[in-house]
């Protein structure tokens, strides 16, 4: 898109209520999804994007193999469920998933709860990728259980109150609805609605409120999803006591760093559309961000090894997967602490981003050994993920990246609309832009 501004310096890219710097009429719908290009300048400039055709190879590839699993069966696509009772779809697409997209709640609640106004310019764009990230959780968790129409049945059919996965369910239903609100802002300025946005905003504080409690519950409870299987996951990645504490607190610093790199990755794939505001806060705002990560990845590393005594299992580290574990530490916590903190104290953002990437896989690791590399460890046996399950879960994951870009494109995510004061003069008083416009109607 960037390359295509290039060629054409009058084409003009959708940042306002109305064209021509809120002057003239006001933007189609048509013209907003293709960005004020025409539909064939549109087609040409995405044609032109390499990683398009990427996308366009593996969905041509993958959408006939998801397909295929639906017709044939879970066994066809994963080989052995029944040997494995988590595979890649959950470890990864749902357990995996789930806590990189915590930063909903923990954004929301730092601006609308603590009045942390400042990180205001990336507090949207970590609501967005909270509530993507659940909803395509909720997508793998279809592909992994198959039968999609016979979702309502634990939220409204066949109730389970005493089960942790009924409490997974409807709090992450529930939390889905209460992100769906906090994003619905950007939705409605995209749309030109400001009624709807002023009705939301109404509400931002009780959502927030919300999102921290569902978000705190749901979070553990799919760390107490393993105590379902007692024995079966290793000792040094389970604990009765502390399963929930695990999964939640690993949650903290694993949303914060996906914002980190998120936000890294738009400000250098698509800085045509972020504003000034956004570029020129990032850096101190991923610094910021790095530093709640770090306290979470200290909480984290700390409970861990408490785990371990409480437990006393410290004669699991001298075996093969003792050494697996200490790597997944090393490399994940150890490690990305490390690269956090120097970066923090010499303000060093490609230190900081650095630690965030390996943050991540830090997470990421975790729940794949917990639910997948360690389970039935006892039988000597480790799930290999055949080649029909990665190329599902490459399709589904493309499918994801495609949604986030497309809505970064635009919804003001990265920028903030350009409006006239007579378009929200009644629902939003704006003291300055009138002070502003009676000055230049004085000269």
């Amino acid at each position: 898109m960037k390359q295509f501004l290039t060629r054409n310096p009058n084409t003009q890219i959708i940042s306002s209520l109305r064209k021509d710097n809120d002057k003239g009429r006001p933007w189609t719908l048509m013209e907003k999804i293709f960005l004020g290009l025409t539909p064939q300048q549109y087609l040409s400039q995405a044609m032109s994007n390499p990683l398009n055709w990427i996308f366009a190879v593996i969905f041509l590839i993958g959408f006939p193999v998801l397909i295929g699993r639906y017709i044939f069966g879970l066994s066809w696509a994963v080989g052995d469920p029944y040997d494995n009772a988590w595979g890649l779809f959950l470890a990864f697409g749902l357990f995996g998933m789930v806590p990189l997209s915590s930063s909903g709640f923990q954004l929301g609640s730092a601006v609308e709860v603590f009045g942390r106004h400042d990180f205001e310019p990336i507090e949207r764009l970590g609501i967005l990728n909270g509530i993507l990230g659940y909803f395509f959780a909720v997508m793998f968790l279809m592909v992994d259980l198959g039968q999609p129409w016979r979702l309502p049945y634990p939220m409204v059919v066949s109730w389970g109150p005493e089960a942790v996965l009924f409490l997974v369910a409807w709090h992450v239903a529930t939390y889905l609805s209460v992100q769906a609100a906090e994003t619905s802002t950007a939705f409605f300025e995209w749309m030109g609605w400001p009624a709807g946005k002023t009705f939301v905003k109404k509400m931002a504080l009780g959502l927030a409120v919300a999102g921290i409690i569902l978000s705190t519950l749901h979070q553990g409870a799919l760390g107490a999803l393993s105590t379902y299987a007692p024995g079966k996951v290793h000792p040094l990645w389970y604990s009765s006591s502390f399963q929930w504490l695990y999964f939640f607190v690993s949650s903290l610093p694993g949303g914060l760093c996906m914002v980190i790199v998120v936000s890294t990755i738009a400000v250098k794939t698509m800085q045509w559309r972020c504003d000034d505001t956004f570029k020129n806060s990032l850096s101190k705002l991923q610094i910021a961000l790095a530093k709640g990560a770090s306290m979470g990845l200290i909480t984290y590393l700390t409970i861990r090894l408490i785990g371990i005594a409480h437990d006393n299992k410290w004669a699991y580290l001298g075996t093969g997967w003792g050494a697996w574990w200490m790597f997944e530490i090393g490399f994940g916590v150890i490690l990305s602490l490390i690269l956090l903190t120097a970066g923090i104290r010499n303000n060093s953002v490609a230190l900081v981003r650095l630690g965030a990437w390996t943050t991540i896989i830090g997470v990421v690791l975790n729940r794949l050994n917990v639910y997948m590399f360690t389970f039935n460890w006892q039988q000597g046996h480790v799930h290999i993920p055949p080649i029909r399950e990665i190329i599902i879960t490459v399709t589904v994951y493309s499918v994801y990246i495609v949604t986030y870009r497309a809505i970064l494109y635009r919804w003001p995510i990265l920028f903030k609309w350009k409006t006239r004061y007579s378009d929200y003069a009644v629902l939003e008083p704006q003291p300055a832009a009138i002070a502003e416009a009676e000055a230049a109607s004085s000269k």
